[in-house]
């Protein structure tokens, strides 16, 4: 997801024509050009019919020219009203930060600040904006209690209040002038023992959760992707991915062996759990970074604890990394789920930046809701011109006795000139 700058005198958020109303403000425009020139024609015409007249001819041109300045104003009260709609449609409007309302570190943090050695040779700036998610407008209210805190005190344990902010789409959240609480981390072991030893409940943030330790959230199905996740002693991660369970199940050493020695050497897992997949890869010398939310679980927290770099973030959001840069990505079963073809086109894009030349797009357990859904992914896929390199659809019971169509794919992104 995109951010916007706002400006600060008149309060509005800058963005792009969406192809509807611009199509429609193309038409009106049309419109008016042909009115226009059909009433110069019929002018003229009349005029030519008549004995010539200069007192005459005056008249045609001042009757043409009233008409002339109605159609404009026609297309400019036109303009403003599709504006207007665009905004209701979209989600986008202003945000006046002169409502006493708003929370005052909301009202600072938005404010132009004039770079002190003037105009920026390079860019041609002359002041930085802060910017925040063009969605953030639609929750004002939640992002002024987001902002009201004491500068320079101790930050509200509101976390959750941010991400609920995060999951309307309000990302980036603006920062803060505050101090995290802190958490001692006690017990924490070193690397790469951290990957296997069971993390203790005492170094985790459980406030705005249902579960106040480990044991109760291994007692619950949490997502597609975590069933018992957090037990790493007694439960089932020991064994993923390096144990067959079902043919839609690939190992993490055939998959390296598909590229060769050396191959792969960075990752990006999306949806990742409690992050045994970048473990597993830790320990074959692949850096493994984890994207993931604290959605009814302390992911982040656990993730951290095991040696391993998450990434707080949702997928809506533009991946906070440069082109070509990942040697591999791996997308669990909560891949692209809900929402139209276009918002799993824009993300497949995303990734396919992001992911080098040669470089592998591990599809894990993608749950096909339905035939269609199938057939979407498969002609998206196909848009890009990956390698099949693995391709397997298979059912999978869900445990009430229901079979569930799945598709697990290893796919090798072409080099495009």
């Amino acid at each position: 997801m995109g951010s916007v700058s706002l400006k600060v005198g008149e309060g509005t958020a800058r963005f792009k024509k969406s192809t509807l109303c611009s199509s429609a403000l193309n038409l009106i425009m049309l419109f008016s050009v042909l009115t226009t020139n059909l009433f110069a024609l019929y002018a003229f015409k009349y005029s030519g019919s008549k004995p010539h007249h200069p007192n005459h001819s005056h008249k045609n041109m001042s009757l043409i020219s009233e008409h002339v300045s109605l159609i404009l104003r026609e297309i400019n009260f036109s303009q403003k009203k599709l504006a207007k709609m665009e905004k209701e449609l979209l989600g986008y409007d202003t945000i006046d930060i002169t409502k006493t309302n708003l929370a005052s570190e909301l009202k600072i943090f938005l404010q132009h600040q004039s770079l002190p050695l003037g105009k920026d040779s390079r860019s041609g700036l002359t002041e930085m904006v802060s910017s925040v998610g063009h969605t953030c407008l639609k929750s004002r209210d939640l992002l002024s209690d987001y902002m009201n805190y004491k500068v320079d005190d101790v930050c509200p344990d509101d976390w959750s209040l941010g991400q609920k902010l995060i999951l309307r789409g309000c990302e980036p959240l603006p920062r803060r002038r505050c101090f995290t609480k802190s958490v001692h981390k006690v017990g924490i072991s070193s690397f790469p023992s951290s990957l296997w030893k069971q993390v203790s409940d005492k170094i985790v943030t459980w406030s705005g959760l249902l579960c106040r330790n480990f044991k109760c959230l291994n007692n619950k199905k949490i997502g597609g992707n975590c069933n018992g996740c957090f037990d790493l002693v007694n439960g089932t991660e020991r064994n993923r991915f390096v144990r067959v369970r079902g043919k839609n199940d690939f190992l993490i050493d055939d998959v390296l062996g598909l590229v060769g020695n050396g191959g792969i050497r960075l990752g990006f897992d999306i949806g990742g759990g409690s992050g045994t997949f970048a473990a597993r890869m830790a320990e074959k010398d692949v850096t493994v970074i984890t994207s993931t939310l604290n959605v009814d679980a302390p992911f982040n927290d656990f993730i951290a604890a095991r040696g391993l770099f998450p990434l707080y973030s949702s997928l809506d959001q533009r991946f906070p990394f440069y082109d070509n840069v990942f040697d591999l990505i791996h997308a669990a079963n909560g891949f692209g789920d809900g929402g139209k073809v276009e918002k799993l086109e824009f993300l497949m894009f995303d990734l396919d930046r992001i992911l080098r030349p040669g470089g592998l797009f591990w599809l894990d357990n993608f749950y096909c809701v339905d035939e269609e859904r199938k057939i979407n992914l498969t002609k998206l896929i196909e848009k890009f011109g990956y390698k099949k390199l693995k391709w397997v659809i298979g059912e999978r019971s869900d445990g009430s006795g229901r079979s569930q169509v799945y598709l697990s794919a290893i796919l090798q992104k072409p080099v495009r000139v």
